[in-house]
């Protein structure tokens, strides 16, 4: 297919057919426009990594076409990947004033706030870049000021929703923009790009009001000290909180450093308000009657260095949870950490405090910040949009997604379900998907990006499952034969003491093993280890059914 000068390409670095690092472009004539650049953390089987991020390699290559990253808000999965991003790419970045707020924050971390440019936008701001035209739309969502995106391009209109979902009874009064939604949509949208997260979940996503009385309620039953652990970034259940705590009586600590920073940006940009005199230190808590006291800290996904973590283990310094304490978790465990939350909710229990867990249709003290089918349902019929690409899910959210845009009006056939580095040319107005671009997975260990690779990974792999067994073979520089019995070290592989029997078996193999290689005169080193590995390996799996990391080490002396 020929691509005429006008055309346009969409494609996606993160979240395709996943959950986390969201980075999607638009890609026309002689500019790139990003938008978001996120991070997500990594599985048990991802062993020693801290973060996972985009694979910018595409991005790098082109590098004098990106113009610009416009960061739809303020989570995680969307602003986590913008410090390494900055580092091989310095672009300018659009977001509104709280989500730059949270942006400063990563970069003063990161030491790069000077060199940065953020521009601070809103509903009301447009953007004029060579090609392309952006303007914005307020969507709902479970962090303050969030913003769909309309980029109006030479092919036609494209439009980026962001995270949302509609509450018409919503925290902040943040209500989404529905009618200039109309509006666009009644322009007419060449493709829409939609978030599917609870693209599986019926009906419409409960309103923020209903937690705010759930919250409430549970404070007024309580007799001691009330514990809550939420997103740090859920500025409107921060604030519920707050309230919850006006109506009886409390004193507010919190614990956790993104806590503390995320809600002292959200104190000094007026996003929310506590009333003077509230905020105590962590140090005062055990000075008050804990009927007054409230404890906001971070955790509620089980992280196990997190605060609520260490208070559920008694291992957070001056701080303990008593029997009949009141343990709130004010968030949904996301999937995956299901397991490490309620370890922590039975640590609780142990100690004999109250706990309030569960989905939030259970427990009352959550509700999703992204739409259900009816919720995904209005955005679609208010854009009415020729071509559709649902974003931001796994596979079987993506495919459910598709069949929600088909029962209201979506042509069969006109919607894509993509993978990353996937590409959705869009050509005298007709969109294709025939070709890809490199992108994958950049994993973050320490200082180190990009650094840590399969090969490493499957070593870490192995090391986790089966130990290490490092073998020292001390041969005569001259006579080229072995000076003393070879040396065994077991690490994480078997107790020593405890294996006599397999060492000395072992030992003579590798004498053994090591005396037939120099009979045959092969005295090279790499064929030697490889030797002894083979031969060990084969041996230890046929003794005892397992396959250490094995480590030869040969000294001439």
């Amino acid at each position: 297919m020929s691509m005429n000068e006008n055309a346009v390409s969409i494609f996606a670095l993160g979240g395709m057919n996943e959950i986390g690092k969201n980075m999607y472009a638009i890609e026309c004539a002689n500019e790139i426009i990003l938008i978001d650049c996120g991070n997500k953390f990594p599985d048990e089987s991802l062993l020693g990594i801290d973060l996972i991020i985009p694979d910018i390699s595409y991005l790098l290559e082109n590098k004098n076409k990106v113009k610009a990253l416009i960061v739809t808000h303020g989570h995680e999965d969307h602003i986590g990947g913008i410090p390494y991003l900055l580092k091989k790419l310095n672009v300018p970045i659009y977001a509104t004033r709280f989500t730059l707020g949270l942006i400063e924050l990563k970069l003063k971390e990161h030491k790069l706030l000077s060199e940065s440019e953020l521009v601070e936008i809103d509903s009301q701001s447009s953007l004029q870049f060579q090609d392309i035209s952006v303007k914005f739309f307020k969507v709902t969502h479970s962090i303050p000021d969030c913003l769909g995106i309309v980029f109006e391009t030479p092919e036609g209109k494209i439009v980026h929703t962001g995270d949302f979902k509609f509450d018409l009874t919503p925290a902040r009064n943040e209500y989404s923009d529905i009618h200039t939604m109309a509006e666009i949509g009644k322009e007419g949208v060449l493709l829409l790009l939609s978030e599917s997260t609870n693209a599986e979940r019926r009906g419409l996503t409960p309103s923020e009001q209903a937690v705010g009385e759930h919250v409430v309620e549970a404070f007024m039953k309580a007799d001691r000290k009330v514990i809550v652990s939420t997103f740090a970034s859920n500025v409107s259940r921060v604030q519920q909180v707050v309230d919850a705590c006006i109506k009886t009586n409390r004193k507010l600590a919190l614990l956790g450093r993104s806590m503390v920073n995320v809600i002292e940006v959200a104190m000094e940009r007026g996003y929310l308000q506590v009333p003077e005199g509230m905020m105590i230190d962590q140090n005062e808590i055990n000075e008050l009657p804990p009927e007054k006291v409230t404890i906001l800290c971070t955790g509620s996904q089980g992280e196990p260095m997190a605060a609520l973590a260490r208070l559920s283990t008694g291992n957070f310094r001056g701080v303990d949870v008593l029997p009949d304490d009141t343990v709130i978790f004010a968030a949904g465990p996301i999937p995956g950490n299901e397991r490490n939350v309620t370890s922590i909710v039975n640590n609780f229990f142990t100690i004999g405090a109250n706990v309030i867990y569960g989905s939030g249709t259970t427990s009352g003290m959550h509700v999703s910040g992204h739409g259900y089918q009816e919720d995904l349902k209005l955005m679609l019929t208010l854009m009415k949009p020729k071509y559709f690409i649902p974003i931001h899910g796994e596979y079987r959210m993506l495919h459910h997604h598709r069949l929600l845009a088909e029962s209201v009006g979506v042509e069969s056939g006109h919607t894509f379900i993509m993978n990353n580095g996937d590409v959705v040319d869009i050509n005298d107005s007709i969109a294709r998907q025939t070709r890809k671009i490199p992108a994958g997975n950049t994993f973050v260990d320490g200082l180190g990006v990009g650094d840590v690779g399969d090969m490493v990974l499957r070593d870490r792999k192995q090391l986790s499952e089966d130990g290490m067994l490092v073998i020292v073979v001390t041969l005569s520089k001259t006579e080229k034969k072995l000076l003393s019995s070879p040396d065994v070290i077991s690490r994480g592989f078997v107790y020593v003491k405890d294996s006599e029997q397999l060492q000395k078996d072992l030992n003579r193999l590798i004498a053994k093993t090591v005396n037939e290689l120099l009979e045959e005169n092969k005295y090279q080193w790499n064929v030697m280890k490889q030797t002894l590995k083979k031969s060990v390996g084969q041996f230890l799996f046929t003794q005892i059914k397992r396959k250490p990391m094995i480590l030869p080490i040969i000294i001439e002396a």
